[in-house]
Order: structure tokens, then C-alpha cells, then sequence
């Protein structure tokens, strides 16, 4: 059974309404196998750091923990797993951390994202607060639909500088054969990146950060996209550009997610 739970107990219909079209909170997802997940500190510590952000103050890691524990307690042993936290002041007001902060954790079936590869059109947009994962972001579904009318399969933003940033629900990663790269330019630096670029320096493979922008994409051996639910999906073209096929770059982003060990909250 999938579910709903606030603070570590069934969320209420009442207790859901005023949530449903808020836009003040952010969040963490993550995909949970036989009950447990990776990357589990980069997700705390993405939760504090944005609550720190959005609220000036963050709720204690053993608190957060509980309620994902309490969240998945006989729940299916996979499943896809999102925690919110959002301030009991609500929207449109001034209050600070004078008010409490409240966790929804959500949990659904278990994702494993497309096959690809895909084909990225390219727009010119900056995530306002781009290193927290907020709610409310109408135009990463807009940039989504619009793309996809274009006739591609997802989006790529572009900065006002033409550096390639990430996509709409995703980081972009990319190769010169040897290096793996990843675009310097303001984004969420997502928890599956964190895995994928821990574990690669574990493995020893070269990573480096570096400016991006489409006139590069010709001297490029290959390109990703990742997010929670994946540790990569070939791109085959961004914008105009094409991408040659990476099939060893995709097999070792993988590699590296299978070596990020599954902990249970």
C-alpha cells in the first residue's frame, strides 16, 4: 500500500487540501529498493540545507529519518519516495522561523525512467533559487510541453551567458572520452549526481567542471541526463546538435550507482 503521512502519521484530507496548489516548500525523491536507498545523507543533507534557505531553520536529521522509516513501514519494498517540507505559516506571509516546519512524506510506485536516448530542445530560462529543489515550477513542464511540440523529448536550459545548465527534471553530464563533465553554470546539484560523481572518485575516473555551451557539443564523445530516477539516459542531440552514441560512458555512470551502497533510514 502506497501512502500519504505528515509528520509521521496518515495525512488527512483536510490536512492535504490546503497543500495541493502551494508553492512554498521544497523536497527530496529518491528511489527506495527492498526498503532501503542510496545516497541517503546527500538527501538530508539536501533537506536542511534548503529548509536553512527557505526557513531559516531545518528539521534534525533522527526526526526526518523516523518518518521516512514510519513512511515505509509495511508499504511494497520498492517504491518511489518524495519527503516535502513546508512551514505551518504558509504562503504569502512574512513569518519566519518563528513557525513550525512539517514533513510530508509521499511514497508511489517505483520509477526507473525512459529508455532514450533522447533528443533535448534548448531554452533560455534560469531556475530562480536554482540550488534548492522547490515546488511549484510551472515552467519546468511548460519548457517539458513546449519541447515536446518541437519534437523532442525533453528540454535543456541555457543561461544568459549560452552555458548549458541542466535539464527540466534533470542534471546533464557529459564526456570527452576519458573525463567525465559537468556543466559549470548555476543548477541543482542533484542527489543521484552526488552518488554518480562520489563513486566515480572512487573508481578513479577523471571528473571535471567546466563551461558548456552548444558549440562545444561537436568535439564531445557523448552526453546524459540523470535524476532519482536514474543514473543516466543517453542524449543523441541537444538543440541542432547531434551527440554520438557513449554507450561505456552510460555503462559507467551505471557502475557507479551500483557501487553507492543501499542504507536503510
Amino acid at each position: 500500500m502506497y501512502t500519504a503521512q505528515l509528520d509521521g502519521r496518515p495525512a488527512t484530507a483536510e490536512e492535504l487540501a490546503p497543500l495541493a496548489f502551494a508553492g512554498y516548500a521544497h523536497f527530496t525523491a529518491v528511489q527506495v529498493r527492498d526498503g532501503r536507498m542510496r545516497g541517503l545523507d546527500l538527501h538530508l543533507a539536501r533537506l536542511r540545507s534548503a529548509s536553512v534557505e527557505l526557513f531559516g531553520r531545518a528539521l534534525p536529521d533522527d526526526r526526518v529519518r523516523s518518518h521516512l522509516r514510519t513512511a515505509l513501514e509495511g508499504g511494497p519494498a520498492d517504491v518511489s519516495l518524495t519527503a516535502t517540507v513546508y512551514s505551518t505559516a504558509g504562503e504569502f506571509t512574512a513569518a519566519g522561523d518563528q513557525a513550525g516546519l512539517s514533513l510530508l512524506v509521499r511514497t508511489g510506485p517505483p520509477a526507473s525512467g525512459p529508455a532514450g536516448p533522447l533528443a533535448l530542445g534548448t531554452v533560455a530560462y534560469e531556475r530562480p533559487l536554482a540550488t534548492v529543489k522547490h515546488v511549484g515550477e510551472v515552467a519546468k513542464t511548460y519548457y517539458l510541453r513546449q519541447a515536446v511540440g518541437e519534437g523532442f523529448d525533453d528540454a535543456a536550459f541555457v543561461d544568459g551567458r549560452g552555458r548549458l545548465s541542466e535539464g527540466t527534471i534533470w542534471n546533464l553530464a557529459f564526456w570527452d572520452g576519458e573525463t567525465v563533465l559537468w556543466p559549470r553554470a548555476g543548477m541543482l546539484g542533484g542527489t543521484m549526481m552526488g552518488v554518480v560523481r562520489r563513486q566515480l572518485t572512487r573508481l578513479g575516473v577523471p571528473q571535471r567542471d567546466r563551461e558548456i555551451t552548444l558549440a562545444d557539443l561537436s568535439a564531445l564523445a557523448g552526453a546524459a541526463v540523470l535524476n532519482s530516477w536514474t543514473p543516466g539516459v543517453a542524449v543523441h542531440r541537444i538543440g541542432p546538435e547531434p551527440v554520438p552514441p557513449a554507450p561505456a560512458f552510460l555503462d559507467l555512470l551505471h557502475r557507479a550507482h551500483r557501487a553507492e551502497p543501499l542504507t536503510s533510514p
